[in-house]
């Protein structure tokens, strides 16, 4: 058993590498396999314009790729886990929404609330910073709630009202607002994996570290709670802390990754359920690392389909992960008639 499961994980990282190297690769110009390696080796002063599309433009995106769909994809795991609910994502806390609400308040808050929100605009990091702010004041309201609420299914359903809430103010938002603000926000909306330059790719990956680290740091309460919170008091769990920070890793982890990249869809509710198919466990300390490396392939394979290689176009990847991925689950779900839990 020991040896399949390593046989498994080596296959999953082979699969990784070769997906990466594949998502480089592909573009409005196909870059060859010698230029892609040269380019990890080459001196930044003799760069090639290959190399340089690489270095500044490819390897940026394809990190964000990997970073995106392993952090969705551990944070709808956490969820999952904690609300024992297999429709459980990253969205569930209103995080998400918080994000979209402030980057909607930003765009179209211009219409209401005059011209302060377009000034800001002038910066790229005015969108980080919006939904940041959005995702952390939801978070922030999420936790004094759950430091209150006993009922884990009482936090749940919390989470979702903020979500409803969220989504209605941007409802009136948009009415408000002009064509093309309305179309910059939907634009937003359809998420995107190629607007981030290293500096920002920096801090994205220090947050969403932190993020990772807290998600490690839940793995025995993440198993205990799979046998109900009865069975995790008795085993000395302090439910109370544990749901904390199992809390605060999936608001990191989603709302870093919303803030930088947009609402990814599909990821994290569909990722845990096809690695839970692929592993047949539910032992966490098999599932995270499994559901890092397989998040990161898909989230690489849905972004080189959204290349449309040779072409000057890029499909919004919200609609790739989508189309690619609900099939699959479906199939996978049928094929297996149990989710395992």
């Amino acid at each position: 058993m020991k040896i399949n499961l390593k046989y498994s994980f080596l296959i999953l990282i082979i699969i990784l590498i070769i997906v990466f190297i594949v998502n480089i690769s592909l573009g409005s110009v196909s870059i060859p396999l010698e230029s892609i390696f040269n380019s990890f080796f080459t001196d930044t002063n003799n760069y090639t314009s290959q190399e340089y599309i690489i270095q500044n433009y490819r390897l940026p995106k394809a990190i964000t790729a990997i970073l995106v769909g392993s952090g969705l994809g551990i944070s709808g795991l956490l969820m999952q886990t904690l609300f024992r609910n297999p429709l459980a994502g990253p969205f569930v806390l209103g995080i998400t929404s918080g994000a979209s609400l402030g980057v909607a308040l930003l765009i179209m808050g211009s219409s209401i609330f005059g011209g302060l929100f377009a000034t800001l605009l002038i910066s790229k990091w005015s969108m980080v910073m919006a939904a940041s702010l959005g995702s952390f004041l939801v978070l922030l309201t999420v936790l004094i709630v759950s430091s209150r609420v006993k009922d884990t299914m009482a936090i749940l359903i919390i989470g979702l009202m903020f979500g409803s809430i969220t989504a209605a103010l941007v409802s009136v938002l948009s009415y408000f607002s002009s064509a093309e603000e309305l179309q910059q926000y939907i634009f937003w909306g359809f998420g995107s994996l190629g607007d981030l330059q290293w500096n920002e790719v920096r801090i994205f990956a220090v947050i969403y570290s932190i993020g990772i680290l807290f998600s490690i740091g839940s793995i025995k309460a993440l198993n205990t709670l799979l046998l109900g919170e009865n069975y995790a008091k008795s085993l000395g769990i302090n439910l109370k802390q544990s749901r904390l920070i199992i809390i605060m890793a999936t608001s990191l982890l989603a709302g870093t990754i919303t803030a930088f990249a947009g609402p990814i869809a599909f990821i994290g509710l569909a990722i845990p359920h096809m690695t839970r198919q692929i592993f047949n466990t539910s032992n966490h300390k098999i599932l995270i690392p499994a559901v890092f490396i397989f998040g990161a392939i898909v989230m690489l394979v849905c972004d080189s389909i959204a290349q449309l290689p040779r072409l000057d176009y890029t499909l919004p990847i919200n609609a790739i992960t989508c189309i690619i991925g609900a099939p699959v689950v479906v199939w996978l779900l049928v094929k297996q008639r149990n989710i395992v839990f």
